[in-house]
């Protein structure tokens, strides 16, 4: 029976589950999940907790880059690797990157929009992190290491004729596009858990607490809200986040020519309850259900929710199991390296009369007159290997040198053209001062008259806006204007929650810049609960 015991990691929550594999059938041995601060004792805890001292485990990398190239499909299999290389290091130059400090790894798709191309979702990693991953986990048995974008698919069902969007919100979110079955296409997006916990836990001095109150938190949609009997004074920090994290899958959807059939949400924030509901409104009514792993049965005799809650590490511990896409493996042993190890093996030939030093040496006798044919073939047969193996090198060695050329020359005609970009550049600063004082003087005196009629019908305009967006049961009592563009909005409720909400769409929509908003502590008079909000005009 094999197990693994996949680990997702997060800047300060683990997620682990322990999954056994007997055939065909998935077990979960042990899971759960740390809240901690230091990472090798919490390791070191979980290996000890769930015995497995001696389980492979399967691990996420994390800040992964994706990019996309698309390729013609009438390549054989060693040109379009060739093609592929070319046209990352093409775009590492691009982005001032180095290609040699990158791990990367790819997948190969039909392009659903050009049946002649092949699309490839090509992902990138530093290797200075992958090294550092390694050392956290020397001396155990770490067999995998994937983004968690492509291994969550592992735990979800799927249907042939649908495609599936997984909006995976862990720290950050992930939203992986399957159709039919396969990955088509992986979008990161940073917003996620993290800004919500960090906000909650900010008030509660605890990140434990502030994961607790998520799972405890319910949220509505705009028909539900009367439901609701009590306020939460933390919608203020997750109903925003929530609402950026939709808009934003909003968008992707929007932009793709995949028609979406269905959505899963998993991750940390999916802990929230009705936050299906609450996706589903948004996205115009796709269908959006939590995410549940295929092999796990819903019963009242199971708590799914518990399950649900380290969804990111199940589908790690099936990666290490087989399961999944192949060959996206960050800590995959290569043929060569193995090679390698088994060539400097020292061998003696003939009848060995010297001391075994401890070099566990081979002694292969073929001087015997007994000697069996067998035996002459295989050792005919490594020397073959050998010679391909040399040859194989010294191709690599020649191709590699030729590649560094062609980059070194691409590096020089770019150093010239920068060094004609900058003699120009020296001649028009040379204009730039002459014309300075004149534009400063007339800037000045314009900066004077716009100052006087820019916020003239501010107001206004701004009451015209709010007036398409204000909750019904929200009331203004005060819209003011002290200076500039700053804003003062005086606004009061029966719920809470309304005011909330009213300042989320403040910022979605657009009527004062997001990044300017803010608001006092709420203050609840009798039956009204009262707020200021303040910001600035965009």
């Amino acid at each position: 029976m094999a197990s693994c015991l996949g680990i997702y990691i997060d800047k300060n929550i683990i997620k682990y589950a322990k999954i056994s594999k007997e055939k065909d059938n998935l077990k979960v041995d042990a899971f759960g999940i740390k809240i901690y601060t230091d990472f090798q004792q919490t390791i070191d805890q979980i290996i000890s907790e769930t015995y497995s001292f001696k389980d492979q485990i399967s691990v996420n990398i994390s800040d992964e880059m994706y990019n996309y190239l698309y390729m013609s499909n009438l390549l054989n299999p060693k040109d379009l690797a060739k093609a592929i290389d070319t046209e990352f290091e093409s775009l590492c130059v691009e982005k001032h990157d180095n290609p040699n400090a990158l791990e990367t790894r790819y997948v190969l798709v039909n392009d659903q929009n050009d049946k002649e191309k092949i699309k490839v979702i090509h992902i990138s990693e530093n290797k200075a992190k992958v090294t550092k991953l390694l050392q956290d986990f020397d001396e155990k048995k770490l067999e995998t290491i994937t983004p968690i974008s492509l291994s969550i698919p592992n735990i979800a069902t799927l249907n042939q004729k649908e495609n599936v969007m997984i909006i995976n919100m862990e720290d950050e979110t992930t939203v992986t596009t399957l159709v039919g079955q396969k990955v088509y296409d992986v979008q990161k997006i940073q917003t996620g858990a993290k800004q919500i916990l960090d906000a909650i836990s900010s008030k509660e001095n605890s990140y434990l607490k502030a994961y607790e109150i998520c799972k405890n938190t319910t949220i509505y949609t705009m028909e539900g809200r009367n439901l609701q009997e009590q306020e939460n004074s933390y919608l203020e920090e997750i109903i925003p986040t929530l609402y950026t994290i939709a808009s934003q899958v909003k968008d992707i959807i929007a932009s793709s020519l995949t028609k979406i059939n269905k959505i899963y949400l998993t991750g940390t924030a999916s802990v929230i309850n009705n936050i299906d509901l609450y996706f589903e409104e948004i996205l115009n009514g796709i269908d959006c259900q939590i995410l549940k792993p295929f092999f796990i049965e819903d019963s009242p005799k199971v708590n799914m929710k518990d399950y649900i809650e380290v969804n990111s590490a199940i589908s790690l511990a099936l990666q290490g199991l087989g399961y999944g896409i192949k060959d996206i493996n960050f800590n995959k042993k290569k043929f060569g390296e193995q090679l390698r190890v088994a060539l400097t093996s020292d061998v003696t030939i003939g009848n060995s009369k010297g001391k075994d030093n401890g070099k566990n040496k081979i002694n292969i006798n073929i001087s015997a007159p007994k000697v069996k044919q067998w035996i002459r073939r295989d050792f005919v047969g490594v020397l073959i290997l050998f010679a391909l193996y040399v040859g194989l090198v010294e191709y690599i060695s020649y191709e590699q040198k030729n590649k560094e050329s062609s980059i070194e020359k691409t590096r020089s005609d770019i150093k010239q053209q920068i060094s004609l970009i900058d003699s120009d550049k020296d001649k028009v600063n040379s204009k730039i001062s002459e014309y300075t004082t004149l534009t400063t003087n007339l800037q000045n005196a314009t900066d004077a008259l716009n100052d006087k009629t820019t916020y003239k019908n501010a107001i206004p305009t701004l009451l015209s806006e709010i007036m398409y967006i204000i909750p019904k049961e929200v009331q203004l009592t005060l819209v003011e204007n002290p200076s500039g563009k700053k804003i003062v909005i005086n606004a009061q409720s029966s719920k809470y929650e309304q005011l909330a909400y009213f300042k989320a769409l403040l910022k979605s929509k657009g009527v004062l810049d997001p990044n300017s908003v803010v608001s006092s502590e709420a203050v609840r008079e009798g039956n009204v609960v009262k707020i200021v909000i303040e910001g600035e005009l965009p």
